[in-house]
């Protein structure tokens, strides 16, 4: 189990240094949320103003039609976080949710849980009147695409997501949750090339589905059925990625022993690991680098703090760590009917860890079950 992390910072520093005391405040919070973590992140108070102005924020749970999020004075745990990845191929076409991850804080705001939804997971999706849907049983990726039809205009990303949201609660039994975000996977990788991209550990060999050794897209066969022509591998090991390197990885689920659990392993690690680029020397202490990265969040991000802004939730998570977040695996299998797969469902055992996480015995729970954590190696 992670330890607290060192408390006790001051506030502010000389304001002629620029550099606030509390150093880490999340000035890049939407970029880490990007890449689909929510930690804090710090900088400089240059950034301070910028962050704001780049990054998207917008009803994603329909609190407008409820006539508002109240706000309430400062921010206080535990605090449950939806962030969703979305790869939109085009406006017209509704937008899949590729990545589903819930970030659980712990009530010190020190400390983490990340766990992973599988996409394909079969799951009942509750009627939703604003998009014309009747609901129904189906793999939980398609709930944002159902909540995203508005009659007569373009789907809305933020609409989906209101009704994912509700899908993913009752899945998870989370009444509410604090805080989401979309992030848009074009602009993910403008993300890590802003960092510099991202050393990682890789746990397994892994062949790219989509991508050659040069980066450029892999053939489509004749007729379809996959791809033709050399693939990029990702060998075991400590390696350095750049942008387009690291958006396919974290893609990667055909050739896999555990297929759709092996990547979302893949992506909580790599989570981990952008936490730790992001909080470096080289990033923090680096003006221009820190506010490429921002622009970079800004053009890649939706974000709903339902009363926070997005520099609330950074400060409140400041003393949050890629080593005091712990990735969890919840065990899972296909679900065949007639001979044909359907989708995901979760072991009961996944029933257990979302009963432990509303009742307040998460660690407990967590450190007598040490099999759901996923290892960074």
């Amino acid at each position: 189990m992670a330890g607290p992390a060192r408390k006790g910072r001051g506030r502010t520093k000389d304001r002629k240094s620029g550099a606030p005391r509390w150093a880490r405040l999340c000035t890049v919070f939407g970029a880490v949320l990007v890449v689909l973590s929510g930690l804090a992140l710090g900088g400089f108070k240059m950034a301070l103003a910028r962050v704001e102005g780049a990054v998207t924020e917008a009803d994603l749970f329909g609190d407008e039609a409820g006539g508002g999020a109240p706000k309430v004075a400062d921010i206080k745990g535990p605090l449950n976080i939806l962030l969703v990845g979305i790869d939109p191929r085009n406006p017209e076409t509704p937008p899949l949710a590729d990545s589903i991850m819930v970030l659980h804080v712990n009530s010190t705001l020190d400390s983490a849980y990340l766990f992973s939804l599988p996409r394909d997971l079969l799951v009942q999706i509750p009627r939703f009147e604003k998009a014309g849907f009747a609901g129904g049983r189906e793999k939980l990726n398609g709930a944002m695409a159902h909540g995203s039809k508005v009659p007569g205009k373009l789907p809305s990303a933020a609409q989906g997501f209101e009704l994912l949201s509700q899908t993913v609660s009752n899945v998870t039994g989370i009444k509410r949750f604090d805080a989401g975000a979309i992030i848009n996977f074009g602009g993910f990788q403008k993300i890590v090339d802003a960092m510099g991209g991202v050393t990682m550990y890789i746990d397994q060999n892994v062949k790219s589905e989509h991508k050659r050794p040069d980066g450029k897209q892999r053939t489509l066969r004749p007729g379809g059925g996959g791809y033709l022509g050399p693939q990029k591998e990702y060998k075991k090991g400590t390696r350095h990625l750049q942008g387009w390197e690291a958006l396919d990885y974290v893609r990667q689920r055909y050739g896999l022993p555990n297929g759709d659990y092996d990547r979302q392993r893949h992506q909580q690690q790599f989570v981990r690991a952008m936490a730790d680029q992001a909080l470096s020397k080289d990033v923090v202490t680096n003006p221009l680098k820190l506010d490429k990265v921002v622009q970079a969040a800004g053009k890649s991000l939706i974000f709903s703090g339902r009363g926070h802004r997005l520099l609330d939730f950074g400060f409140a998570l400041r003393q949050l760590r890629s080593d005091t977040i712990q990735m969890i695996k919840l065990p899972g299998g296909g679900v065949m009917e007639g001979g044909k797969y359907q989708g995901e469902r979760f072991e009961p055992i996944a029933d257990d860890f979302f009963a432990a996480l509303r009742d307040g015995t998460i660690d407990t729970f967590v450190m007598s079950n040490p099999k759901l954590l996923n290892k960074v190696k």
